[in-house]
């Protein structure tokens, strides 16, 4: 099967055929984004000083190497635990546009509602993997928003074949995290019930 390529900007159409459990990778334009930037966007009503309209967002907090001159490198780009974006990200994917929010874990139905109702997805980059993660970026193209640190700083990447990203949520407003917890919840009742005869001496 072809690898699936997304490249920035990132249409609706591109996104249809797209479902829940897909690997995908991206190409193009990529921007690291997470709690304070999406409170200063959402709470404090500010606009993000980078377009991301058709673009993806990574949440996490990267280590960069600056090398002079407004100049940096990407050292390692580990994702960070999307769900701490869960409360501001409906609102966000809606006032910005972007299409692609990539981070750890799963996120609820705030993030499900806006993914179904502005046709965006989100993924999950493997955890562990921040120096394969750092590896796909080509170049930091731009550094925003650098008074709340290095882990909060917006940086915007070119990176080529970043990935695999794992597909939680799609535009059908499915989510694989909360599907799965319904059949693990089963699978689990089905356990019990052939494990507690064999250890009711503990019970």
């Amino acid at each position: 099967m072809a690898k699936k390529i997304l490249t920035t900007p990132i249409s609706a159409e591109d996104l249809e055929d797209i479902h829940i459990g897909d690997v995908i990778y991206l190409n193009g334009y990529l921007t690291t984004c997470r709690d304070v930037a999406h409170r200063r966007v959402i709470e404090e009503g500010r606009e993000l000083p980078v377009d991301v309209r058709g673009g993806a967002i990574l949440h996490a907090g990267p280590i960069i190497r600056a090398l002079g001159d407004d100049r940096y490198e990407m050292v390692n780009v580990g994702p960070t635990t999307s769900m701490r974006m869960e409360k501001f990200e409906e609102a966000f994917i809606a006032k910005t546009g972007v299409r692609l929010v990539i981070g750890k874990g799963g996120m609820k139905d705030g993030t499900m509602r806006a993914c179904r109702d502005h046709k965006a997805l989100h993924c999950v980059f493997p955890a562990g993997c921040a120096v394969v993660a750092a590896v796909c970026v080509e170049k930091i193209v731009s550094a925003e928003w650098k008074d709340l640190g290095m882990p909060e700083t917006l940086w915007t990447c070119k990176v080529n074949e970043f990935g695999p990203l794992i597909v939680s949520i799609d535009t059908h407003g499915r989510n694989i995290f909360e599907e799965n917890k319904v059949i693990f919840n089963q699978r689990k009742e089905e356990a019990y019930e052939a494990i507690i005869p064999e250890v009711r001496f503990i019970k």
